[in-house]
């Protein structure tokens, strides 16, 4: 056995897994692991979790009583008092689970944190934002989300939209809807189905027939076209840009953050926009912040347990 160590547990939960990490208190991860998972709602689905985490307990040589913290990356809203009332892509019973995980590790503080703001910590503990007090995390996936931290500290929100950046109002023309309902939000434009969206529509507009497309957000095959010079996918790629500049923009006259950081799987093509977005970027900010940095995030996919631990931590902290 080793010697007593302060433990902490990140889970990214999704809606038929579980991502566990275990980390140090300086941010080494010193075990890692997934489980598959029935929904989290009652004995069956909180022993998945719990059962997950001993595993990496075990191969890691380390018990339940050196946890000090749990911090769940969950994919729906959580407000600053931690009480989650919307659900979209998941089950779990929050409280349930809560009560299973003291059960299991009664040292341990254990709290919930949205999964993007999750990824924004992430980055802020060891990431890409390392030695930075301020950021905001945007992720480019089949939507757009974000994760603002001010002081260290994330900002969830009373009702827990801190962060949806996705939904800002951008277009008062548009009249197609966006996945939650309204009309012209930034994801309808920025996010790799926006991306699809704006070259499909550049083709129409241009009579031109478009590259063959494997689904509604295959934006991969649209920025190789950009690599490949494909004018019509660079119209599509500057909308893109021109419209998260403006954006990023309008965030940093609230914010006003030392970094922005890209994530999520349309980062991977940030070598086809970055040099656009941050020439558009400028191009909207006032002077005192149009020089914000605007860089690539470096933790990937594990980004989301490494800020639900240190979520964890500063929670068993307080």
């Amino acid at each position: 056995m080793t010697e007593s160590r302060k433990l902490y547990v990140g889970l990214d939960v999704g809606g038929t897994s579980v991502k566990v990490g275990l980390f140090l208190q300086d941010g080494t991860l010193v075990g890692k692991g997934s489980v598959p998972t029935p929904p989290i709602v009652d004995e069956a689905g909180y022993n998945a979790v719990t059962n997950g985490i001993g595993q990496v307990l075990a191969e890691a040589d380390a018990t339940t009583a050196e946890v000090l913290g749990i911090g769940l990356a969950i994919p729906c809203p959580v407000p600053a008092d931690g009480i989650i009332r919307m659900q979209a892509n998941i089950q779990i019973d929050a409280p349930g689970l809560e009560a299973a995980l003291h059960a299991f590790c009664p040292q341990a503080a254990v709290k919930f944190v949205n999964d993007a703001n999750a990824a924004a910590m992430g980055e802020l503990w060891t990431g890409a934002a390392k030695g930075r007090t301020s950021l905001v995390f945007v992720t480019i996936g089949t939507g757009v989300g974000g994760g603002v931290v001010i002081d260290g500290k994330v900002v969830a929100g009373a009702f827990g939209a801190g962060g949806e950046i996705g939904h800002l109002y951008m277009n008062p023309s548009e009249e197609r809807a966006c996945g939650c309902g309204g009309k012209g939000h930034l994801e309808q434009y920025a996010s790799a189905t926006g991306v699809v969206s704006n070259y499909l529509a550049e083709c129409e507009a241009r009579g031109v027939e478009p590259i063959e497309l494997t689904g509604p957000s295959d934006s991969k095959d649209v920025f190789q076209a950009c690599r490949e010079g494909d004018e019509v996918a660079l119209a599509a790629m500057r909308t893109m840009a021109d419209y998260l500049g403006r954006a990023l923009s309008l965030i940093a006259n609230v914010v006003d953050p030392e970094l922005f950081l890209l994530g999520g799987g349309a980062s991977a093509s940030a070598d086809v926009y970055l040099e656009t977005l941050v020439e558009r970027y400028r191009a909207y900010a006032i002077n005192v912040n149009a020089d914000t940095p605007i860089e690539v995030a470096s933790l990937g996919n594990d980004a989301g347990i490494y800020g639900a631990a240190y979520v964890a931590l500063q929670a068993a902290e307080a």
